[in-house]
């Protein structure tokens, strides 16, 4: 995967940061903004969320994981006090990743995104361990802990300067349960995804594109993608067009990332090979 990054990632990423076609949704069609992404919910994370689902899809699951009459076994991870660890260095390098975001224009809305960023990761890990407990297993999970708080900050990252801090607390909220539904989703589908990366980077990634076109409250990005006027969801008085700029982006996202996915790896597969023999 890390081989494919230089060439799928560069596509979607111009037509949404680049001035490409996404972002010109708002100017060229009056879909409020356009394709609206603070920090790469979409550009970053969703696109390696897709990546990540049609990898592990081609190569098919471990060995183990799954019977014959399609039960799940579970392959519990081998140190979960390391887990948590890393987990804690991720979110601390998102204070770099998002709030650092800002520092590449002329605003200054650092702390507004950094109190966001904290807000929406520790709800989603709160909602991760509460849903868990109350609604699926019975007991809370520290490793789907982990994957809340990650989800919270996947989909944070996108609006995270475009929300006040009862928006970010709802979308992390949003998050923690989405990707533990995910998990459960894919494995039903038979989709082998070891740590949870399909549902925290795809799933939840295109949850906080889709959160802007909700709860974006009017307070920050005045002539953004070159359209006059701040950026409005649908909670906010905005109508219904910047959630049809972030749907088409967030769908764009899935079908393009999944066919050039396909054909990267297959091309891998047919020189190298993309796993080892049983």
């Amino acid at each position: 995967q890390t081989c494919a990054l230089p060439i799928l990632y560069p596509v979607f990423g111009n037509w949404v940061w680049g001035g490409g076609w996404l972002a010109q949704l708002g100017s060229n069609f009056g879909l409020g903004h356009g394709h609206v992404d603070f920090a790469g919910s979409s550009v970053v994370h969703m696109q390696g969320g897709v990546i990540a689902l049609i990898f592990a899809w081609l190569i098919g699951p471990r060995l183990g994981k799954f019977n014959k009459d399609g039960s799940v076994n579970p392959i519990p991870a081998h140190n979960i006090p390391m887990a948590i660890a890393g987990t804690f260095i991720l979110a601390f390098g998102w204070f770099g990743f998002n709030p650092g975001s800002t520092l590449a224009g002329t605003d200054l809305r650092i702390a507004v995104v950094a109190t966001n960023t904290m807000l929406a990761s520790a709800t989603g890990c709160l909602a991760a361990v509460l849903w868990m407990w109350w609604v699926r297993t019975g007991k809370p999970d520290p490793s789907m802990a982990c994957n809340g708080m990650l989800a919270g900050l996947v989909a944070i990252t996108a609006p995270c300067a475009f929300v006040n801090s009862i928006g970010a607390c709802l979308i992390g909220l949003i998050a923690g349960i989405v990707v533990v539904e995910s998990v459960f989703f894919f494995d039903r589908l038979r989709i082998d995804d070891p740590v949870g990366a399909i549902s925290v980077h795809g799933t939840c990634g295109a949850w906080g594109c889709l959160s802007i076109g909700l709860f974006a409250d009017g307070s920050y990005g005045d002539g953004w993608n070159g359209v006059a006027g701040t950026v409005k969801g649908l909670f906010y008085g905005g109508g219904l067009g910047q959630f049809v700029a972030e749907f088409i982006g967030v769908l764009t996202c899935f079908v393009t990332l999944s066919v050039l996915s396909i054909i990267v790896f297959k091309i891998v597969d047919a020189i190298v090979g993309n796993r080892v023999t049983d």
